[in-house]
């Protein structure tokens, strides 16, 4: 599965929720999540442009692969995998063990919109600040599903450039 999505940073979001509303759309739910993100033993993710991902969140525990970026268009594209584990403890023993290290962690805030197919988040991330994500999650039409997105973003009033780099890769260029 592809994740295709478009990130950017926004100054108003009680507008852009004023939007969502205007066009019949209701926050789904909202939720704490907080990510711990490991590095391999055997390459260096950042390197590689992968991530390895323990999310906690009030749904659960959840572990994801993500492959390298691949621009489309003004979004970007990246292969996926998630898998919920009863255990997030464990989880992180079993990665120790194999010599995986914690990299980074990333704490949010976020909103859910969900318009058909196209997911739309805010999130007010700890020493970042507030962006809106556009996601759609596709087999194969990546350029279609960026299309979507920028037309989805167009009706919410985002401006600004696009921003391709991760929550993780802002934090550790801060920290920097």
């Amino acid at each position: 599965m592809l994740e295709v999505e478009a990130k950017f940073a926004v100054r108003d979001p009680g507008e852009v929720r004023a939007r969502l509303d205007r066009q019949g759309v209701h926050m789904a739910r909202r939720q704490q999540e907080h990510d711990i993100y490991y590095n391999a033993p055997h390459r260096d993710f950042a390197k590689t442009d992968e991530a390895l991902r323990v999310r906690y969140d009030d749904a659960g525990v959840t572990v994801t692969y993500k492959g390298p970026k691949i621009r489309v268009g003004s979004a970007k594209a990246r292969e996926e995998f998630n898998l919920a584990v009863a255990s997030g403890e464990t989880l992180e023993a079993i990665l120790s063990r194999l010599g995986f290290r914690r990299a980074a962690s990333v704490s949010k805030t976020r909103e859910f919109y969900e318009m058909g197919d196209v997911t739309v988040t805010l999130d007010d991330v700890e020493g970042l600040g507030t962006f809106i994500e556009i996601e759609i999650l596709t087999e194969s039409d990546r350029e279609d599903a960026a299309r979507r997105i920028g037309v989805t973003a167009k009706g919410l009033g985002v401006d600004g450039p696009p921003i391709y780099t991760s929550y993780l890769e802002m934090l550790v260029s801060k920290q920097k």
